[in-house]
C-alpha cells in the first residue's frame, strides 16, 4: 500500500471515530434493557428498574412502603432477568445544582446531581414544585407504577446517622428523613448497563455502514491507479 493509500485510510478512520462520538452523544437517552424490565440511562451509566413500585407488584410487600433498612435489603435481594446486584439510588453530597446549600449539605429543589434528581428533572422532565406525574415528557411512559410520593435513597444523611436522604417525586424536593420511617417507597437501580444487547445499536450499525462505504470507495480509487 503506497503513502496515498495509507493517508486515505487514515482519513476514513478519523471520520469514523468522529462519527462514533457524535452518534454516542446524540443517542444519550433511556434505552430498554432486559426485555423492557429495565431502562439504561446513558448519561449516568446506570440501569433503572422499569417498575417503580416493584416491591408491591412482585408481592414482596402489600403496598411497597418500607423503612430504610428494609428497602436496602429488598433492593439487594432482587434478581431481575437473571441480573443481581441491584441497590437503592445514591444522593450526591455536596451538590451545587441544589437550591439549598448549608455547611456542605445540599438539599431542596433542582438537585440533578443525585440519581433520582437526574431522573426526575433531566430524563423525565419534572418541574420543581410539581408531581412527576404532571410531566409531559414521553419517557415517563417507559416506567410503571411511579408513586407521587417520597422514595428512599441508599445514601445516609451525614449530619445525623439516624437519617437517610429522601427524594420526593410529588414535588422534586430532596431532604433527609428518619430511617425508621416505614412510609416511603423504594425504586431499584443498578450500576452500569446490565442488559446490553449483543446486537449493535442503530447508530452503531449506521456508523459501520459509513465506514464500509468509505473503505470500498478507497479500494475503487486504488484500482483505478
Amino acid at each position: 500500500m503506497n503513502k496515498k493509500s495509507v493517508a486515505s485510510l487514515s482519513e476514513v478512520l478519523c471520520v469514523g471515530v468522529f462519527l462514533f462520538g457524535f452518534v454516542s452523544t446524540v443517542n444519550a437517552a433511556l434505552i430498554s434493557r432486559l426485555g423492557g424490565l429495565a431502562y439504561y440511562d446513558t448519561d449516568l451509566n446506570i440501569t433503572w428498574l422499569a417498575d417503580a413500585n416493584y416491591a408491591k407488584t412482585s408481592g414482596h410487600d402489600a403496598d411497597g412502603l418500607m423503612n430504610w433498612a428494609d428497602a436496602n435489603t429488598w433492593a439487594s435481594s432482587l434478581n431481575i432477568g437473571g441480573v443481581t446486584g441491584w441497590r437503592l439510588p445514591t444522593t450526591l453530597q455536596p451538590d451545587s445544582s441544589c437550591d439549598g446549600q448549608s455547611g456542605g449539605v445540599s438539599s431542596g429543589f433542582n438537585c440533578t446531581g443525585s440519581e433520582m434528581g437526574h431522573l426526575f428533572y433531566t430524563e423525565l422532565g419534572g418541574t420543581a414544585g410539581s408531581s412527576i406525574l404532571a410531566s409531559g415528557d414521553p419517557d415517563l411512559a417507559l416506567f410503571s407504577n411511579i408513586q407521587s410520593n417520597p422514595y428512599w435513597s441508599g445514601t445516609e444523611y451525614a449530619p445525623d446517622p439516624s437519617d437517610a436522604w429522601v427524594f420526593f417525586f410529588n414535588n422534586g424536593n430532596q431532604r433527609a428523613g428518619l430511617k425508621d420511617s416505614g412510609n416511603l417507597f423504594a425504586w431499584a437501580v443498578h450500576s452500569g448497563d446490565v442488559g446490553a444487547s449483543s446486537v449493535p445499536e442503530p447508530g452503531t450499525v449506521a456508523l459501520m455502514g459509513l465506514g464500509l462505504m468509505g473503505l470500498l470507495g478507497l479500494g475503487r480509487r486504488q484500482r483505478r491507479r
